[in-house]
């Protein structure tokens, strides 16, 4: 017996064709192999087309939606810059990491001594800064742009059912019997090609072609070779359960409007996520403006803490009243010192929420408050005292100050405006749509394949036989009409009645929605209108407690008060100092809510807001 290889090397220019086959092969091989960043941005391209298409039907304009952490973040600057402690490369982001054997990207990790030179000075942040940092690096904000992204991965997935699909394969296989008594050794290599196409139809129909190649050669006996063509393609129709575009397209139908979903549900989620953040800075800003009144308190009562233990010293006031000074000044040192650290505690908290870390040297701008005053200076300019009361029932039925806004339009505004109402109105029609293929399911089964079979395959059994040629006229061709009586539908049966159930709670949902939107427009208005009130009546309060305790400092002086008055006084005008910075920032928040449950605040790219 010859050995194989040589065989097949000796064989009359058959072997050429093997090793051009192979070559083929080979080369086919490498142009069909795709980089993963190919890929990647493929379907980035992919997304990119879907979520613009959706954007411009939602927002009525198109953005970029980017979910990759960029390779230099604020908090890697931050832990570089400032020498943070941290945890490993992670801590610094994805482009930090070791990479894995055989790890997909390209490129070496990002290095670690990036920073020039430790920062000693901490960062101070604007109210715009704080919302496009939050933006970048909340990990709430992060995952929303994600469940987006998916949303279309998703769509683009359920297209490709209805896309025209190509496959094809190479294989070569080597085959070798032993002979038997009286028997010659048969052996020999099949080299075999196949490209297959497939298309469904949005009418349910499926078309499936294909088109193999075969090239069998014998590397015993006389080499002999012979190739095979084989075409044939199948046609499936569903005539009755399953026909129709409304019930084929379904998956694709909803995986459309999930993309829409997630949009507005982004979008409300930014815009829910401004109002956070602009509630969160000023919070903090509202914290270091009671520490400036806690210490101007506490230099208050530590001067007068020491006036009175002269005058107790010197017989003109009692050892009760320098008491009473001891220990205010005690309790004004204690509030001090908690304002600090709940100052410190809020700061360190909202670091974490813009995806900063807490340790790193950050500010916030308090001219932000300021900028909040003079915003709101004709409030605070109001020079009036709260007129008599009303009665009980003018109360209820008293209009709304000047200037605010009307809950009927308002409402009317928010019904419009509203995407998580939209959104919940089209689910009533997807649990609808449900309805109809449930219904669909339960109908018999009527479906039409046709087939045909052109020309002949080949292998090593059938190498010694003539090339195999398509001819039409002697092709095999087949037609299958399949009925399939719904004689048990008790699957399908309960899925109808689920969907029936679906559509009920849809209907529900829609109306709880529809609800609650016009409940939190009013009480928007309401709130709103309380803090118009209380900004007013606090800003008078605080001009009052000023005039009374500089009134009773020198009813003190003069031997005309006790020092309980001048404590009280004192006191009364901390309370009153930080009741108005609260009411402030309880007056733009209430601002920004209300814009917000009527779907008038706009979020831009970066998170910052336009009213």
């Amino acid at each position: 017996m010859r050995p194989v290889y040589s065989t097949y090397m000796t064989s009359d220019g058959s072997s050429q064709r093997a090793f051009a086959w192979l070559a083929t092969a080979a080369a086919a091989l490498l142009v069909g192999c795709r980089t993963t960043d190919r890929h990647q941005a493929q379907a980035d391209r992919a997304v990119g087309e879907i979520l613009a298409t959706a954007q411009q039907q939602v927002l009525g304009h198109t953005e970029a939606l980017g979910i990759e952490t960029p390779a230099d973040t604020l908090r890697r600057r931050l832990l570089l810059d400032q020498v943070l402690p941290r945890s490993g490369p992670a801590s610094l982001g994805v482009h930090d990491l070791p990479h894995l054997p055989k790890w997909p990207r390209q490129g070496a990790p990002t290095s670690l001594d990036a920073a020039a030179s430790p920062a000693s000075d901490p960062l101070r942040l604007r109210l715009v800064d704080a919302l496009a940092i939050g933006a970048a690096g909340n990990r709430d904000y992060q995952r929303q742009k994600e469940a987006v992204y998916r949303a279309a991965l998703d769509l683009d997935l359920e297209r490709q059912e209805f896309r025209t699909t190509f496959s094809g394969f190479l294989q070569t296989l080597f085959s070798n019997r032993s002979p038997g008594e009286g028997e010659n050794e048969v052996g020999g290599l099949v080299h075999s090609g196949t490209l297959s196409l497939s298309q469904k139809l949005t009418t349910g129909a499926t078309v499936t072609a294909r088109l193999a190649l075969d090239l069998a050669q014998l590397l015993t006996q006389e080499g002999d070779w012979s190739r095979g063509l084989l075409a044939d393609a199948t046609v499936t129709l569903p005539l009755l359960r399953g026909a129709g575009r409304a019930i084929v397209r379904e998956p694709l139908t909803q995986a459309e409007r999930e993309v829409v979903y997630a949009i507005r549900d982004f979008e409300r989620f930014r815009q829910t996520f401004a109002v956070q953040m602009a509630d969160g800075y000023f919070e903090v800003l509202r914290q270091l403006d009671e520490i400036a009144n806690a210490a101007d308190n506490y230099r208050s009562l530590s001067l007068a803490a020491s006036r009175s233990r002269r005058l107790g010293e010197a017989g003109r006031l009692s050892e009760i009243q320098v008491n009473q000074a001891a220990q205010d000044e005690l309790r004004a040192r204690s509030r001090w010192v908690s304002a600090r650290l709940n100052y410190a505690r809020r700061l360190d908290g909202f670091k974490v929420t813009l995806g900063l870390p807490a340790d790193a040297r950050v500010e916030l701008d308090p001219a932000e408050l300021e900028v909040l005053r003079t915003r709101l200076a004709k409030l605070l300019s109001a020079e009036r005292t709260p007129a008599e009361p009303p009665a009980v029932a003018a109360q209820v039925e008293a209009p709304p100050p000047p200037g605010l806004p009307s809950p009927e339009v308002e409402v009317a505004v928010a019904l419009d405006g509203r995407l998580d109402l939209h959104t919940a109105a089209a689910r009533v029609e997807d649990a609808q749509r449900k309805v109809v293929v449930a219904a669909d399911a339960l109908r018999a089964g009527l479906t039409l394949t046709g087939g045909a079979a052109i020309g002949e395959g080949r292998g090593v059994g059938s190498a010694t036989l003539d090339e195999a040629n398509l001819r039409f006229g002697q092709g095999d061709y087949q037609a299958l009409l399949r009925l399939d009586l719904p004689l048990d539908r008790t699957a399908e049966r309960a899925a109808y009645r689920e969907s029936l159930i679906a559509l009920e709670s849809a209907v529900r949902n829609l109306q709880a929605v529809e609800d609650q939107v016009k409940l939190d427009v009013r009480d928007g208005i309401r709130s709103l209108e309380e803090a118009h009130e209380s900004v007013t009546i606090q800003a008078e309060a605080v001009r009052l407690a000023e005039r009374r305790v500089n009134s009773t400092d020198l009813f003190f002086q003069a031997g005309r008060a006790e020092i309980r008055d001048l404590l009280d006084a004192q006191e009364d005008l901390v309370s009153a100092q930080n009741a108005l910075t609260a009411a402030l920032v309880n007056y733009r928040i209430a601002e920004l809510e209300l814009e917000r449950d009527t779907g008038r605040l706009r979020i831009s790219p970066d998170g910052v807001w336009t009213e």
